[in-house]
């Protein structure tokens, strides 16, 4: 018997050939819902980005039209009117209040940040008799309106203490600690081994060492998420600045000289828009770059109560 008679009478035992499994109509049904998934999730995420992105492109096309266009219902400028943002610029005061807003977001964001992280750390790490009191009292004072103490904090800060008209009685309590940062990053710390903490000791690091060289560089996402959170807080401030700052228009923020520009410029739509771009870009920008560190910030804490 040769050997291509082998192979013959062995191919016709095993029957034909079956097809391939990837050729089967079950896989390219597989196929086509993955496909039609990725289009659809795709899509919705395309027009929740437009959703959010429209307003933007709205507030800067209208702010560099005409001001006889802003008027109007067309959303193109027939002419790109870029010196709108030099007659903002121009506008008296309006410098001094981007002073003024880098002033108090900076500041209050460092105090902030440094006042409330060795809170957060004690609470996380340490042992002691009251720690639970007193992180109940932190809870506490979050869930506390601001509104309930603006009187008694309003005359504090200008009977008793002479600073009114000024952004001080702003930025000082920040020097305190805020509750709502010790208990983010009380939630991060908590994540923390403590074997690190416990190695850091061993080898000669006291608390205040050990939490600058070992918990520091461990806590910098939610250091950056609590900046964030203040930052934004401080820029967007409407309600403190009006409180305090109202009658003295050198210690004006952007937020409350926004309000008094509108007031002014209430029939140059285009300049408003200028002017409202101008405000809202420095947030924009920061965001955009240290996203990665505010989400992964936000995402971590939280994993142990």
């Amino acid at each position: 018997m040769t050997l291509g008679t082998t192979l013959t009478e062995a191919s016709a035992a095993t029957g034909p050939s079956r097809p391939s499994r990837s050729g089967s109509p079950a896989a390219r049904a597989a196929r086509r819902r993955a496909a039609l998934n990725w289009v659809a999730v795709h899509a919705l995420a395309i027009a929740a980005a437009l959703f959010f992105l429209l307003p933007f492109v709205f507030v800067l096309l209208t702010s560099v039209m005409s001001d006889r266009q802003a008027l109007t219902t067309d959303y193109w400028p027939t002419s790109w009117e870029w010196g709108n943002f030099g007659k903002v610029w121009a506008v008296p005061g309006f410098l001094s209040w981007w002073r003024n807003t880098l002033l108090y977001a900076g500041l209050g964001t460092l105090l902030t940040v440094v006042s409330s992280l060795p809170v957060a750390y004690a609470l996380a790490k340490f042992r002691f008799r009251g720690r639970n009191l007193a992180l109940m009292a932190v809870i506490a004072m979050m869930m506390l309106p601001p509104q309930v103490t603006v009187i008694p904090m309003y005359l504090f800060w200008t009977k008793q203490m002479g600073l009114g008209s000024s952004l001080w009685p702003l930025i000082i309590p920040m020097a305190f600690g805020d509750a709502f940062s010790i208990f983010l990053l009380r939630q991060f710390l908590m994540t923390i081994p403590k074997e690190y903490i416990e190695a850091a000791r061993i080898d000669g690091c006291g608390d205040l060492r050990t939490l600058l060289r070992v918990v520091l560089p461990m806590a910098k996402p939610a250091i950056a998420a609590v900046a964030l959170f203040q930052f934004f807080y401080c820029w967007n401030d409407y309600f403190g600045p009006q409180i305090y700052a109202s009658n003295n228009h050198d210690a004006w923020t952007l937020s409350y000289g926004l309000e008094s520009f509108k007031a002014a410029h209430h029939t140059n739509w285009n300049l408003t828009m200028a002017a409202t771009l101008l405000v809202m870009a420095p947030v924009i920008v920061l965001f955009f770059f240290a996203q990665k560190a505010f989400i992964e910030g936000v995402t971590l804490t939280g994993v142990k109560g």
